[in-house]
């Protein structure tokens, strides 16, 4: 089995606690975790990051923490993909791009290429983000070792249109990294085993842990398959949390429940 078609692919999710402004200690423990889940026994083929994990939620500074044009953070990243063969999905990070600020998704193959960018492109209020961050454009899908994936952050997973736009587009997991607080744990497992069972796709969802002001995190990452079922599940501490994915249980739940097939779409916007 070639890397370019894997009939399995083992994941590894860094629920890490992040420092609010303080890009340095993030980067660091970031990386130490990263070496770590790389060092296991079952070598993850794909290691997964949260959301905006080199600033935290520090909007009130985000023009001079981002990343400009998030080359600090993708050279880590990508150093550590070609160094280990690993295959990342670094999660989002802050990134400046000329004087506006985006909340960004790099993913690296093998070889640390840079193979996907994605702009998180709903904005959450609740938060502020409109108030300081530029809005993506796009939609992003992306190919590891053969599988197609499609990118989403956080707030996104509250859009279904999002999720099904990807699946249609042929995408068989989700990934979804994440900064989604308390008290709201019942809304972002309920959302996600439902991103997965509408769309019959692998949802993989990396949540941070800790605090940061007044806002409490509570991790929970979660890998969840196409029926909906939970694969591995996190609790609220920073830890490595892995599993694995098969690629042909996409298809087979498809073809078992052919929901594609029996879209009437020329109903749906009238």
């Amino acid at each position: 089995m070639t890397e370019t078609a894997k009939a399995q692919l083992h994941i590894a999710l860094i629920q890490a606690n992040i420092e609010i402004g303080n890009v340095n200690a993030n980067m660091n423990n970031m990386l130490e975790l990263m070496e770590k889940a790389a060092s296991a026994n079952t070598k993850p083929d794909v290691i997964v990051l949260p959301e905006m994990w080199n600033t935290g939620y520090a909007l009130d500074r985000i023009q001079e923490l981002a990343d400009p044009m998030g080359q600090e953070t993708s050279s880590m990243l990508s150093d550590f993909a070609r160094r280990h063969r690993i295959q990342v999905v670094g999660g989002s990070v802050a990134e400046r791009v000329d004087n506006e600020i985006y909340n960004s998704m790099y993913v690296f193959n093998r070889n640390g290429e840079q193979v996907a960018k994605y702009s998180k492109i709903h904005l959450f209020r609740l938060m502020d983000e409109e108030k300081h961050l530029q809005a993506g454009q796009h939609t992003v899908a992306f190919d590891l070792d053969g599988i197609k994936a499609g990118a989403s952050i956080c707030y996104d997973i509250r859009f279904p249109e999002l999720s099904r736009t990807l699946a249609l587009g042929g995408a068989q997991v989700l990934f979804v990294p994440a900064e989604w607080p308390h008290p709201r744990l019942h809304h972002w497992r309920t959302l996600l085993m439902a991103r997965a069972i509408e769309n019959q796709m692998y949802v993989v969802a990396c949540n941070r842990v800790g605090t940061s002001g007044d806002t409490d995190f509570f991790g929970h990452s979660m890998i969840i398959d196409p029926w909906g079922e939970v694969i591995a599940e996190g609790d609220e501490q920073e830890t490595i949390l892995t599993g694995t994915l098969d690629r042909n249980l996409p298809d087979e739940v498809r073809g078992r429940i052919p929901v594609f097939e029996d879209r009437r779409p020329n109903l749906y916007f009238q």
